[in-house]
């Protein structure tokens, strides 16, 4: 199974295609499959003429930015100062990986093509010295160039800030999740029905669950594969087992709350907002103030940060999780003691009654040592670490 997103693709050549060339701008959050979309397109287009670039993981220094994108590029571009031997500032580290990014070429002379997995990751260069605006400097080099470039986020909310005064060059591409359709398609034939009018409740019973992310699917599908012919088609059941301490589906769910909150403002008073919502949503500013007793004005600022990092969002100044599967872990695992396997199995047969409200889950609660085996046999699947 593949998150790589056709549609999306084909939209983001077009952009790049046009002329004048447009800059996509892919958005979406964890597990929706940005960078596997990336990936894929460099597939397409080609390895000598289109570099990929893990901006998440390159942008630790500006020095060490430009070293990393530079010394594993295909492109041949102006000569640009080395850091470990010319001892050049910050300042003048990013402007020269600014100015290969804009000015790099294909071995024929050809204008290059960088894909900036997670570019606002550039964000952390303000901190140095004689850089402050480094997000927008980027954007306006870009779009000066006669390279192309896609670039990628997970900060929804972010971008979105940051195109407001952006060049109309500049084009959003939305990654949605997947429809009920494209998550028959994606099901394991291993255990999924034949039937089509089954395997399409199937798949409805999973895009609830899951609300859709590609990375959700994911995990439901692997576990219900080696579920074998224990209720290999339950979902429920597989979701009870596989958001268990331990499974790939909790250490991805920890990785996502980790991450976004490690980039917004006041951690822990985030973490007891997110834990307030986690027991009870909607709410207004002034119940979650009273639960957390602060003052509205402080709730706000709160509230403010976590929307920034697309963590809750407001409706009709009601405040709720973005991602329900995300507030269900939170529910289930921030807290002082872990909870036993039929309690956790309770709080997943009762989150699947709230997004299921014409369905009866099949299966009924998943005892212990189903939980345990099930956690058991998919220990094999790597998972995201959290330092």
């Amino acid at each position: 199974m593949t998150d790589a997103r056709p549609a999306a693709q084909r939209r983001i050549l077009s952009a790049l295609h046009a002329e004048p060339a447009r800059i996509p701008f892919v958005l979406g959050p964890c597990g929706i499959g940005r960078t596997a979309t990336l990936l894929q397109l460099r597939q397409t287009i080609g390895f000598s003429r289109c570099q990929y670039v893990d901006v998440e993981q390159s942008a630790t220094t500006p020095e060490g930015f430009l070293t990393a994108v530079t010394g594993a590029s295909p492109f041949s571009g102006p000569a640009y100062p080395r850091p470990l031997e010319d001892g050049i500032s910050a300042r003048d580290a990013f402007q020269a990986a600014l100015g290969f990014l804009v000015s790099a070429r294909t071995e024929d002379g050809e204008p290059a093509t960088f894909l900036l997995d997670e570019a606002l990751e550039l964000r952390t260069f303000d901190s140095f010295p004689g850089l402050r605006i480094v997000l927008r400097d980027l954007m306006q080099a870009l779009q000066h160039s006669h390279n192309r470039f896609v670039l990628t986020t997970r900060y929804v909310s972010r971008a979105h800030r940051l195109l407001r005064d952006a060049p109309s060059k500049y084009e959003v591409v939305r990654l949605p999740s997947f429809s009920p359709a494209e998550v028959a398609d994606v099901l394991s034939n291993d255990y999924a029905p034949q039937d089509t009018l089954r395997r399409a409740e199937l798949a409805r019973t999973v895009h609830a669950l899951t609300d859709g992310r590609p990375a959700y699917v994911r995990f439901l599908d692997d576990a219900m594969r080696t579920m074998g012919g224990r209720g290999a088609d339950d979902p429920v059941a597989a979701l009870a087992g596989q958001i268990a301490r331990g499974t790939p589906l909790y250490g991805w769910c920890r990785f996502c709350y980790e991450l976004r909150l490690h980039r917004a403002r006041g951690y822990g008073a985030l973490k007891a907002i997110l834990q307030v919502l986690a027991e009870e949503e909607p709410l207004t500013l002034t119940a979650i103030a009273q639960r957390l007793r602060r003052t509205p004005g402080s709730t706000k600022d709160y509230l403010s940060w976590l929307e920034d990092v697309d963590l809750v969002m407001a409706r009709q100044k009601r405040y709720t999780f973005l991602d329900p599967l995300l507030r269900l872990w939170v529910r289930l695992h921030c807290r002082s003691e872990p909870l036993n396997d039929e309690a956790l199995a309770r709080e997943v047969q009762r989150f699947a009654h709230s997004v299921l409200p014409n369905a009866e889950p099949a299966l009924a609660l998943v005892t212990a040592d189903s939980a345990r085996d099930v956690g058991r046999r998919d220990r094999g699947w790597s998972v995201v670490e959290i330092d």
